[in-house]
């Protein structure tokens, strides 16, 4: 697939073409397959190198070079929940019980494999997934995911720090009154050769900042924002806490919910293709969680 950008040069901007579509967040990756792979770079309508002097005002076109197409990967038919669509990418509601990308057991549904069949239903049967923000398979929510490596390549520049990330949990247990808002702030690190994540004082710096909405006798509801990235964290914190997850036996206790109550409801983030203009994306949170919290009411 070849997609087309359009870019006028601001007087603050670099003046060397590949350094100017450097900054604008193309890789080094796309501007060599953009050389090699029918791809093309034009100022004001004519090929240029990249060591070309731009001036302000210049109009530069880049039209990136064809994607390697994974042969081994599969469409599938099964649906996919837009909640905000633009060109280059889509913001999908991703249920629970589905991988995001697919592993080297389970191939043939995950987020990647859906909208490789929602691509060709819509006949853009060129556009290639690129998955930014990752779920785990047991929770539900907001995914975004970029249509060319182009998307990818310029969110990646961006930086996690500006990805704005929040969920709903259904925990175990109450909060006292001088615990409701808090940062939890500590290091997370392998538990055993496992897939188990715990606090350990030689771990990697975790940092969620949470706040307590609701409580009933014994559960909390509870908005959380992650700080930074790590696997497992909001699900290693509360445990730590003391409040693990409904429905996370691996850190809490088996109470018969069917996946980890945890759902990413919003999501925020500079759009690079629109002048970092500010996108924000919510959503409710799916059936299961909601009415497990109303048996929990009742």
């Amino acid at each position: 697939m070849t997609s087309l950008f359009k870019l006028v040069v601001q007087e603050k901007d670099p003046k060397k073409l590949g350094s100017f579509l450097l900054k604008n967040g193309f890789s080094h990756q796309a501007l060599i397959k953009a050389r090699h792979h029918h791809g093309m770079i034009l100022v004001n309508h004519k090929r240029r190198y990249l060591s070309f002097h731009l001036s302000a005002g210049d109009e530069v076109i880049f039209v990136s070079g064809e994607e390697k197409k994974n042969q081994f990967l599969k469409p599938s038919n099964n649906p996919v929940d837009p909640g905000f669509e633009t060109k280059n990418y889509i913001v999908l509601n991703k249920p629970a019980g589905v991988l995001s990308i697919p592993s080297r057991y389970e191939d043939n549904d995950a987020v990647v494999n859906r909208l490789m069949g929602y691509f060709l239903q819509q006949n853009k049967k060129d556009l290639k997934p690129h998955v930014i923000t990752r779920l785990d398979r047991d929770t539900s929510g907001l995914v975004l995911v970029g249509k060319n490596a182009i998307a990818h390549a310029r969110f990646s520049k961006i930086g996690k720090d500006n990805f704005v990330k929040k969920y709903h949990a259904i925990v175990h247990g109450n909060f006292a009154e001088d615990e409701l808002t808090g940062i939890i702030d500590e290091p997370i690190g392998k538990e055993g050769d496992g897939v188990k994540r715990a606090v350990v004082a030689n771990g990697k710096k975790a940092q969620t900042r949470y706040r307590v909405l609701k409580q009933v006798e014994g559960a909390s509801l509870v908005e959380l924002r992650l700080l930074t990235g790590r696997t497992h964290q909001i699900r290693v914190h509360m445990a730590y806490l003391g409040h693990p997850l409904f429905g996370d036996p691996l850190y809490g206790i088996n109470d018969n919910f069917s996946r980890q109550a945890l759902n990413c409801f919003y999501l925020a983030f500079p759009d690079p293709f629109d002048n970092e203009r500010k996108q924000e994306i919510q959503i409710k949170d799916p059936e299961d969680m909601s009415k497990l919290w109303q048996k929990l009411v009742n």
